[in-house]
């Protein structure tokens, strides 16, 4: 078993098991410096909620959309192609429009000379990580 396996989610804290010498319980300057961000695509995938980007009626109702769409397609394929191009863009901007009102929920508070807590902007730079990684990932 190497190091590697049994290292924990926290780079700080690693089972370095009884062989390590004592000097590697110390940290190595790299492991102090690092951010604590995910360093690969698959440790960002995980670092994800999954929370969905839908409420569940909105997408149950945007995959019926796309499945009469798609079902169409033999009949009129050039209608279908629209309506696909159609429903994406309404995807886009729904999501657009999503991250665009959380913005202008924390631009309102800032502009009432609210501080927004640190805790929201957490929240709020987690949703946009999120996000971006899904927009990479497809």
């Amino acid at each position: 078993m190497t190091t590697h396996d049994n290292t924990t989610d926290d780079p700080t804290t690693r089972d370095r098991g009884d062989s390590a010498p004592a000097a590697a319980d110390k940290p190595t300057a790299a492991e102090t410096t690092q951010p604590m961000m995910p360093v690969s695509d698959e440790e960002a995938e995980q670092a994800t909620t999954d929370e969905p980007l839908f409420a569940d009626d909105n997408r149950s109702r945007l995959r019926s959309r796309w499945d009469e769409l798609q079902a169409a397609f033999v009949d009129d394929p050039k209608q279908c192609v629209e309506k696909a191009d159609s429903l994406v863009a309404e995807v886009v901007d729904q999501l657009t429009s999503s991250f665009s009102d959380a913005r202008s929920r924390l631009e309102a508070q800032w502009a009432r000379g609210e501080d927004a807590s640190t805790e929201e902007l957490r929240v709020a730079l987690k949703r946009y990580r999120e996000f971006f990684q899904r927009l990479l990932s497809v």
